[in-house]
């Protein structure tokens, strides 16, 4: 039972209550005096009659014996208490009274229906009588000499019994009233407060989100009204949150296909809105609405770029390199918004992540330093002894041939710069001229071991070849020959005369392994991770000495990932190098 439906039953019982106790006592009260008016002109009558007896003789105490003897009869005629009383008050005949305390009897004098009897009408009062010590209706006329009082008086308890008869008749019909009322407004309130459960059930259901709930229509009246209203309220919310959640999901779509991380954030500093990029960029978790920026990207410099973007109307754009492991660099653009209102109610940040392009920009400016750095000096060299030549001093035939060989000397190594600057930028444009075939290394390698034995053991070198069976590659064969070429040479240029130098090829599985070993100098620790960078050398005057550009490794290194492969080196310091090249395999199908 709901505390509505209880309010309603009690209020209808409370009126049912008030309206049976009303209804009982203004009965009783009727019954009452009803009964007393009746009772009163029985009184009357028999009062008459008594008076009838005391016609002969006049009322004075000389004749008290003979009128409290007329008393006595009279009562067992009337049924009733006689009294008669003198025009002084006094009692001279009682019939409850014996006749020889009748002088002790007070005077009646005062009494209301004997004052009233005295001047000629009929009283009548309802009492305890003193006397006798019980409720009586007291009636009172003039006697028949028009000087004397007779009075009649009754026991009330009859009517006080006929009373409380109808007391518990009314007590009896207002229980069952009661509890028929109490049934009906059980059943009255049920069904009254239906509608309304009904509509209470349903707005719940659309408070917590159940947007398909609907009343049963009903008809004009109030409730059909407010059932319709509830309906169309209902629908008009659907609507809006589909056309709600459509634009988010398309705001969302567009912020997760963007390229940029988008970060939203309150004046408070608290986040509203990102996107997946920026959830990449930072490895942010899935549960941060609502949190502080500065836990969510733990970066004081973004924190602080939106603190100062939220004190002005101009945009905030600023370089940040975040201290994660992979250093991003990104160009953060911040506003406060909505732009030009007076209403601050937070901030967007853009991130535009240019770490490739801050790197690229690092690249071309150690490639400008480093390959300024390399044709200085061929290009110092080569103008300093053409200066010599143009002099017009005499020079020996000796010195003349000695700086036209060092001029010779060092065009031919800024020739060899140049083409392997063309070589390294043709291979990181993709401009290749071939495509991947089917090439068997082993053979290949044969070749040009073959071909650079002679020319390897003229500096002191052995040269070894182990490549007992074919090994298929899928890979270019003009990019495999200047990969192997350029091993050759580097371990050439770092194995001192009596070293060896040996050369691998194998199929291994889905791969082919091309390894150039030697016993040169090899590589500390520190400098493996940078051979392969553009113009790095471990000793970089043995590397000048020998006419080495210092590309060569780099442009293995490109070679062998434009063709899907992978370069590792193994080293130590006094006792040689390996470079491993692996390459894929070459499928049976293919070619």
């Amino acid at each position: 039972m709901t505390r509505s439906q209880l309010v309603l039953m009690s209020v209808i019982t409370a009126l049912v209550v008030l309206v049976v106790a009303v209804s009982g006592s203004l009965a009783e009260h009727s019954l009452r005096e009803r009964e007393m008016a009746k009772f009163t002109r029985s009184l009357e009558r028999r009062a008459m009659l008594v008076r009838e007896l005391t016609s002969g003789l006049p009322f004075d105490v000389a004749q008290r014996d003979a009128l409290d003897a007329i008393a006595d009869r009279a009562q067992r005629a009337a049924a009733a208490r006689v009294t008669l009383i003198t025009s002084s008050g006094a009692v001279v005949g009682d019939s409850d009274v014996p006749l020889g305390k009748l002088s002790e009897v007070e005077s009646h004098a005062d009494r209301p229906e004997v004052r009233a009897a005295l001047e000629g009408r009929v009283g009548s009062s309802t009492r305890r009588s003193d006397t006798v010590g019980r409720p009586l209706l007291y009636l009172a006329i003039p006697d028949a000499l028009g000087v004397g009082v007779v009075r009649l008086a009754v026991d009330v308890s009859d009517i006080d019994g006929a009373v409380a008869e109808l007391r518990h008749s009314l007590i009896v019909a207002g229980a069952i009233g009661i509890a028929a009322a109490i049934a009906v407004s059980f059943g009255l309130s049920w069904l009254t407060l239906r509608p309304l459960r009904e509509m209470r059930r349903a707005a719940d259901s659309i408070a917590g989100g159940d947007l398909g709930s609907r009343l049963t229509a009903r008809g004009i009246d109030e409730l059909g009204g407010i059932s319709t209203a509830i309906n169309q309220m209902a629908e008009q919310i659907r609507e809006r949150i589909e056309e709600t959640t459509s634009e988010k999901d398309q705001l969302q779509a567009v912020l997760n296909g963007m390229v940029e991380g988008v970060l939203v954030v309150d004046i408070a500093g608290r986040v509203l809105l990102l996107n997946d990029r920026l959830r990449e960029f930072y490895q942010i978790p899935n549960e941060v609405f609502g949190c502080p920026v500065l836990e969510v990207v733990r970066d004081a410099e973004v924190d602080a770029l939106l603190g100062e973007a939220a004190a002005t109307d101009h945009a905030v754009s600023r370089k940040i390199t975040t201290i994660r492991a992979d250093r991003r660099t990104f160009r953060v653009h911040a506003v406060r918004f909505p732009a030009g209102s007076g209403s601050r109610t937070g901030t967007v940040a853009v991130f535009h992540d240019i770490t490739e392009v801050a790197r690229l920009e690092a690249v071309r400016r150690d490639f400008v330093s480093n390959a300024s750095h390399e044709l200085r000096t061929p290009v110092a060299v080569i103008r300093g002894y053409a200066e010599t030549l143009l002099d017009p001093a005499e020079l020996g035939a000796d010195d003349r041939q000695s700086a036209l060989e060092t001029i010779h000397r060092h065009a031919i190594r800024l020739s060899n710069l140049v083409a392997d600057l063309l070589d390294l930028s043709a291979i990181e444009g993709r401009e290749v001229d071939s495509e991947p075939s089917r090439v068997d290394v082993a053979e290949l390698a044969a070749r040009l071991v073959g071909d650079s034995k002679q020319r390897i053991e003229e500096q002191g070198l052995e040269l070894e070849l182990a490549a007992p069976a074919p090994a298929w590659a899928w890979a270019r064969r003009q990019a495999v020959e200047q990969t192997l070429s350029n091993l050759l040479d580097n371990a050439c240029s770092y194995t001192d005369a009596g070293g060896r130098i040996r050369v691998s090829v194998a199929a291994e599985g889905d791969a082919v392994m091309l390894q150039v070993a030697d016993s040169g100098i090899g590589i500390s620790p520190e400098d493996q991770h940078r051979i392969f960078e553009r113009f790095y050398r471990v000793d970089a005057s043995r590397s000048r000495a020998v006419g080495g550009t210092g590309l060569g490794l780099s442009i293995v290194k490109h070679l062998v990932h434009s063709m899907g492969g992978r370069i590792d080196v193994e080293s130590q310091l006094g006792r040689g190098s390996t470079f491993s090249v692996r390459l894929p395999a070459a499928p049976s199908d293919r070619g």
